[in-house]
């Protein structure tokens, strides 16, 4: 159902915890052979149940896009995807003109209504709206927004050698936000840390040092939103496969194996960051590995805080 019509929304309902995926892009074929480069036709073609929604025809499906959770009356996003108008060294991020905030607004999530943003980790598709133009000027885009990420990753980004793509990205997307005093570090011990009622931080350290998982604890049920800790479906079958810029691809591996062993065989969602729609599911045991059962998003009455 449309989302604009005012009526419902589809979302994934947690009890107390509503949860929309609002799209920024789909990315383009050749984002897979790139992000992940030993997923192959032949690594792909032995998960069967990638198809179709996951994959076609030995390439992987990707997409851009983020989560907006309502709470307790709060209106929470969780990432900020890539963002208009930014000049980036990937072609399929550079200088996008995407209907992003409409499409958030009509969830409900107008940009000053925002409490809370909530960053998995600082790369460049996922702080992108933290900003936006003003006058010439990138200004925060969510202006009654705390912007939260945690301790680890602030550290490490701030004391890294940044290549000019990176210096960039911070300077346009970073910068303006923490000069405006709306970022918010967070100390996660590792049994992780609750942010607002229900909405827990928890560390999935390799894709970067410092990244966190979101974990939704509704009523109802749980959801783990992955940041970049699952990049596709396919990593459930094969969690050994790396991402070409896992910053430690080993403890990327270790972390990965870990949140799937605690999601297999529950009911708990797994929500992917870059996995096409329907984007969530619940995780199964698969013989010695992974699968994931699809589950869409159901029709939702609109929020009101």
């Amino acid at each position: 159902m449309n989302p604009t019509t005012g009526h419902s929304r589809p979302a994934w309902n947690l009890g107390n915890i509503v949860v929309h995926r609002i799209d920024e892009i789909t990315l383009p074929p050749q984002t897979g052979p790139w992000l992940l480069p030993d997923a192959t036709t032949d690594v792909i073609d032995e998960a069967s149940w990638l198809r179709p929604h996951f994959a076609d025809s030995g390439t992987l499906r990707l997409a851009s896009h983020t989560f907006a959770v309502e709470v307790g009356g709060l209106r929470i996003l969780v990432d900020t995807g890539i963002g208009n108008s930014k000049p980036r060294a990937n072609p399929a991020w550079n200088n996008l003109s995407s209907d992003y905030l409409q499409r958030l607004d009509a969830f409900g999530f107008a940009p000053d209504s925002i409490d809370l943003v909530i960053t998995t980790h600082l790369h460049t598709d996922h702080v992108g709206w933290n900003t936006h133009l003003v006058d010439g000027q990138w200004q925060p885009t969510f202006p009654h927004a705390r912007y939260l990420t945690s301790r680890a990753e602030w550290d490490y980004w701030t004391r890294a050698e940044k290549d000019e793509a990176r210096r960039q990205m911070f300077r346009d997307s970073v910068d303006p936000v923490r000069d405006s005093g709306q970022y918010d570090l967070v100390d996660l011990p590792d049994r992780g840390s609750e942010v607002a009622d229900g909405i827990w931080l928890v560390p999935a350290p390799g894709h970067t040092p410092g990244q966190v998982a979101v974990e939704l604890r509704g009523t109802d049920r749980t959801a783990l939103i992955t940041g970049d800790s699952i990049h596709h479906p396919v990593q459930l079958s094969h969690p050994h496969l790396t991402s070409c810029v896992d910053t430690d691809a080993q403890q990327a591996v270790r972390t990965r194996a870990r949140l799937l062993e605690q999601l297999a065989d529950t009911d708990s969602l797994l929500l992917g960051t870059h996995f096409p729609d329907p984007t969530g599911g619940t995780v199964h045991t698969d013989g010695t590995r992974y699968r994931l059962r699809p589950e869409p998003r159901t029709a939702t009455p609109p929020f009101t805080a």
